[in-house]
């Protein structure tokens, strides 16, 4: 890591031990609303197999002064499906600017072979993905 540290580790470590009273609480909290409040919810509520979403934006430049965070995306399905530990996909969804963007495949506890069929079939119906270039610069094709 040749510009940034690991300052959000650090920062993160001085919150204390994962066993505090506040930590577990926050978590359960989380779970419960990325879980039974969120995921199982929307699905039970709609009877659906799986949820669908842009992974996020095109990937960015590195910030060498404010770093990544000003480019933070946590509407992002990784965000809810990380929290809720739940089974989340992504397969190429085609370019923005030359640069690659994803759509996601995510759903309940235990639905990996439904995921993975609906994202096996997305890839096989799109043909989106293509190599790496390894450009020298992230400028648009």
């Amino acid at each position: 890591m040749p510009y940034f540290g690991q300052e959000i580790m650090a920062m993160a470590e001085k919150k204390g031990p994962l066993t505090s009273a506040t930590y577990t609480a926050a978590l359960a909290r989380n779970r419960q609303m990325a879980r039974a409040l969120g995921i199982d919810a929307t699905m039970t509520k709609y009877k659906l197999d799986a949820l669908v979403a842009p992974t996020g934006g095109p990937a960015w430049l590195t910030d060498l002064v404010n770093g990544d965070s000003s480019f933070a995306n946590s509407s992002a399905p990784s965000t809810v499906t990380s929290v809720a530990g739940y089974p989340h996909i992504t397969v190429p969804a085609g370019y923005a600017r030359g640069l690659p963007v994803g759509i996601s495949f995510f759903g309940r506890a235990w639905s990996e072979a439904t995921l993975i069929k609906f994202a096996y079939a997305y890839e096989q119906a799109t043909r989106n993905r293509r190599p790496p270039a390894f450009a020298a610069s992230a400028a648009p094709r």
